[in-house]
């Protein structure tokens, strides 16, 4: 992989598919936590030394299978994102090399050129989640640490709206209203300054407004709709 191109953007649902880890140092103990919250159904994880204390809490996990040897090419197979990041540089490259065989995505610790993608930076305030890419350079972790900060607190909003949102949609949809009629609606309440009252906590502005601009028939909804958002 090179860095001549921009890195296509994506997001993986990992629900239900097996991943793999190789290493078990602090980058490979990273990955794998980041790796187990988003539900996969299994992470075989490889090392050759014995996991360090800090793993344990990571290795009770059930959907964890930990083996004390190398990875093999055979382990590559079926696994849907693999992980090489082990404090070795070569062995690291022919983890990758075998993933690119078998056209499974790969992230090279030591060598992200080697990989098929880079692991961004992950800001996340459910239901919301932001990833921030360098483009291949390698900012210091003191400077990554606070850019996720910032992201984290811009999201503290947005994620209220989401939420506020996603409540929202099922029950105006089950008013069978036309569809272009749900889009005005739905227009409004993007464009209203709803996000703009939830980040200064001003609940009965919002319960107002929600008042005013939604069908009657939703107005006993109004208490739930706005009750404990993040």
């Amino acid at each position: 992989m090179t860095h001549n191109a921009p890195l296509y953007p994506v997001f993986l649902a990992l629900e239900g598919r097996h991943c793999l880890v190789v290493g078990l140092g602090q980058v490979g103990r990273r990955k794998l936590a980041g790796l187990l919250d988003c539900g996969p159904a299994s992470v075989l994880v490889l090392d050759t030394a014995p996991p360090a204390a800090a793993a344990a809490p990571l290795l009770r996990d059930a959907r964890v299978c930990f083996a004390r040897r190398a990875c093999t090419e055979k382990d590559v197979a079926g696994r849907v994102l693999v992980f090489a990041a082990t404090n070795s540089t070569a062995e690291n490259r022919r983890v990758a090399a075998w993933c690119r065989r078998a056209g499974v995505l790969c992230n090279c610790a030591s060598a992200p050129e080697e990989g098929g993608f880079q692991a961004p930076a992950v800001a996340r305030r459910p239901p919301l989640g932001v990833a921030l890419s360098t483009g291949g350079a390698s900012p210091a972790p003191a400077l990554s640490r606070r850019w996720r900060g910032e992201l984290e607190t811009w999201l503290v909003p947005r994620a209220r709206m989401a939420v506020l949102m996603g409540r929202l949609r099922p029950l105006i949809l089950a008013l069978g209203a036309e569809t272009g009629q749900n889009t005005l609606l739905f227009r409004k309440l993007a464009e209203s300054p709803l996000q703009q009252w939830l980040e200064r906590n001003e609940t009965e502005r919002c319960r107002l407004w929600l008042q005013e601009a939604l069908p009657p028939a939703l107005h006993a909804h109004l208490a739930e709709l706005l009750h404990d958002l993040p």
